[in-house]
């Protein structure tokens, strides 16, 4: 069992930056591919990025490539989300996910644990 609590949203200006928080519970974290995702108001939950368990690998919506940057610390059971050049469009309670080591997609579907959430407003 995993759980994750997602912190570091709030409201930034358009250009602006923020990092998301996420601390995972639990002595296997560091076997888990960890990733985020967002759900803006009167949409469905989308995949932001997603990294693999030994770092190597990184993933990335191509709306996010190039602004945002997934990283995590195995060490503190930690993943951050690193959100620069903020856009109107990034407005969305942002969610942490687990997904065991027996593999899946960076779907919704695919992803076994999920924290509450983080709400990021960014206005124009």
């Amino acid at each position: 069992q995993v759980q994750l609590v997602e912190s570091g949203g709030g409201l930034v200006q358009a250009g602006g930056s923020l990092r998301l928080s996420c601390a995972a519970s639990g002595r296997t974290f560091g076997s888990y591919a960890m990733g985020w995702f967002r759900q803006a108001p009167g949409k469905e939950r989308e995949f932001v990025a997603g990294i693999s368990w030994d770092v190597n690998f990184t993933y990335y919506a191509a709306s996010v490539k190039g602004r945002f940057t997934i990283s995590r610390d195995n060490a503190k059971n930690t993943v951050y989300l690193q959100m620069s050049s903020l856009k109107p469009e990034d407005t969305a309670v942002y969610y942490c996910a687990a997904r065991r080591p027996s593999g899946g997609t960076w779907s919704t579907a695919g992803m076994d644990y999920w924290g509450k959430g983080t709400l990021v407003t960014v206005s124009s």
